[in-house]
């Protein structure tokens, strides 16, 4: 039994973010079968902490049909510095593991799910009303 359902007597959902760094940023990201938001952050970034909440809250909600992962700049330098992240919070969704889109700053919950609704997974809304 965890720690948090003994304090608070409740079963807490694990958080469906898949951590990235050097190593495995091709396996989870590149070769990835959903399309994937990388959220990219600093220890030291006052907005990348207020967008944590809407990256948990996006992995949430579109668990099992998007991908999300995090890379701290601590951890991903190589590869930062070869998809050219010049600061932080920055999101970049990768599609068929290209990018697609970048976002740098701190954008709202709705500009993400819009833009993930629309453009990210907009071949699923065509299968739908295909079939």
């Amino acid at each position: 039994m965890g720690w948090l359902k003994r304090l608070l007597g409740v079963e807490v959902e694990p958080v469906p973010v898949v951590s990235v760094n050097d190593n495995n940023f091709r396996t989870e990201v590149v070769e990835s079968d959903l399309p994937v938001l990388l959220d990219v952050w600093s220890p030291t970034c006052v907005p990348c902490k207020q967008l944590e909440p809407i990256v948990i809250d996006l992995a949430k909600r579109y668990k099992g049909r998007l991908k999300v992962a995090e890379i701290s700049t601590e951890t991903g330098s190589r590869v930062l510095g070869s998809l050219g992240v010049r600061g932080t919070p920055t999101v970049i969704y990768f599609k068929k593991g290209r990018e697609v889109e970048r976002v740098v700053g701190l954008r709202g919950s709705l500009y993400h799910s819009e833009f993930i609704d629309n453009e990210l997974l907009e071949d699923e809304g065509e299968a739908a009303t295909a079939g």
